[in-house]
C-alpha cells in the first residue's frame, strides 16, 4: 500500500476542490487509500462541522462520501487498466450523480471512516458504494456514480488562459 494518498496523484490544475484538493486552503484535504480490496479515508470533523450540538452536519458526510468515492474511482480506474497511479494521460473522475442514506446521527469529535467498495466499472463510469462510520457505528451509506473527466477538459484545465 502506497503511503501517498489516491487524490496526491491528481493532476495540479484539478487539486482544486474543496472536498479534496490540495491547492484549496479552506478545503477538507481529505485522503483516501487502498485497504485491500477496498478503499479508505480518516476523517475528524472540526466543531464548526455541526448540524446540532454534538452532531455533524449533512452537508460534510455528503461530502466525505462523494470526494472518497471519486477518488476511489480513479484508483480503481487505474488499477483496472493495469497502470501506476498518476502516470500518463491522466485519469480523473467526478461526480455524476450522489446518493446519501442519513441512518443514525453522527457524533462530532471523533474521528469518521469511510470506507468504499468498488461495485461497478464500466468504461468511463465507476459505481462506488461507501458506508461512513463513527465508533464502527454505520451513520450514512452512499452510492456514487463517478464519470471519468472527458480528455480535452482536462487538457483545457492545464492550458494558460487565452487573451
Amino acid at each position: 500500500m502506497s503511503d501517498e494518498s489516491f487524490q496526491s496523484y491528481y493532476p495540479e490544475s484539478t487539486q482544486h476542490c474543496y472536498g479534496c484538493g490540495t491547492l484549496n486552503p479552506k478545503g477538507l484535504h481529505i485522503e483516501s487509500f487502498w485497504e485491500g480490496e477496498d478503499t479508505v479515508c480518516r476523517f475528524t470533523p472540526e466543531p464548526y462541522h455541526t448540524a446540532v450540538p454534538g452532531y455533524v452536519y449533512g452537508g460534510l458526510i455528503a461530502s466525505l462520501i462523494d470526494c472518497h468515492s471519486t477518488g476511489s474511482a480513479t484508483a480503481a480506474a487505474y488499477r483496472d487498466s493495469g497502470r501506476e497511479l498518476g502516470s500518463d494521460p491522466p485519469l480523473r473522475f467526478v461526480t455524476g450523480s450522489l446518493h446519501v442514506d442519513y441512518l443514525k446521527p453522527t457524533p462530532l469529535g471523533v474521528p469518521l471512516v469511510v470506507r468504499g467498495t468498488i461495485h461497478e466499472i464500466r468504461g468511463r463510469v465507476v459505481v462506488v458504494r461507501s458506508s461512513l462510520s463513527a465508533e464502527s457505528i454505520t451513520c450514512a451509506t452512499g452510492e456514487v456514480v463517478a464519470v471519468r473527466m472527458p480528455d480535452d477538459w482536462l487538457e483545457s484545465l492545464t492550458r494558460p488562459p487565452s487573451g
